[in-house]
């Protein structure tokens, strides 16, 4: 088993969001006997790798990683939704990446399911559970609620103004967290269970953009 003092929190992130840093000690206590954590050690805080939070844009809120497999390799590699080069996107992606090239009109500028360059850009992509147990959905949610809670209400409270992609019921649920002076979309989840009561259609990358743009903010090459 890997050495669960491998995975550490961002630095900027433990000095920005009070008591982070203390939750993260204790999660790694919690999990520190789990032998094939999904995704792996090293990966568990890596939305937050990839967007420090003073260049955060965009939060799109996420459920629980990827629990599996394609071609031998990990679907969960860190970024909610997202899917590491050479995993063929799961379903819930699959109509995300459907319905961004209906809503922009275009080709995905992803590569496969991997989206890295989302983040890049200031796209937080934070999964409520930030890990699970290989082969099984849900099995860590409890033990992460108070961390991702913290992080969520941080960026709630932020004074500069933010845009947050809410889908479906465990994300709508994250609205009371959220000051409103930010922009919140919301609409149904991507899953193939809710897709077509209210996911295609909503076009939550154009007016992710439009807000942002009214935000004076830089758009996003989604």
């Amino acid at each position: 088993m890997s050495n669960p003092t491998e995975e550490s929190i961002p630095p900027a992130w433990a000095k920005a969001v009070p008591g982070l840093a203390d939750q993260h000690r204790k999660m790694v206590e919690t999990l520190q006997d789990e032998a094939d954590v999904r995704p792996r050690r090293g990966l568990w805080y890596e939305a937050l790798r990839k967007v420090p939070p003073d260049q955060v844009r965009v939060v799109i809120l996420g459920q629980d990683p990827y629990h599996g497999e394609d071609r031998g390799i990990q679907q969960a590699h860190g970024l909610a939704f997202s899917v590491p080069d050479g995993v063929r996107p799961p379903p819930s992606l699959r109509n995300i990446l459907k319905e961004m090239q209906s809503d922009l009109g275009r080709p995905s500028s992803v590569s496969g399911g991997n989206l890295t360059s989302w983040a890049e850009q200031g796209v937080l992509l934070l999964n409520a559970s930030l890990t699970t147990r290989g082969g099984k959905a849900g099995v860590h949610a409890k033990q992460w609620h108070r961390f991702t809670q913290t992080l969520i209400d941080y960026l709630g409270r932020r004074p500069d103004p933010l845009v947050f992609i809410l889908w479906g019921n465990h994300a709508h649920k994250h609205k009371k967290d959220i000051a409103p002076h930010h922009i919140v979309i919301a609409s149904a989840h991507p899953s193939p269970l809710s897709a077509h009561q209210g996911f295609f259609g909503s076009k939550p990358f154009s007016h992710a953009n439009a807000a942002l743009s009214r935000l004076n903010k830089p758009t996003v090459n989604w």
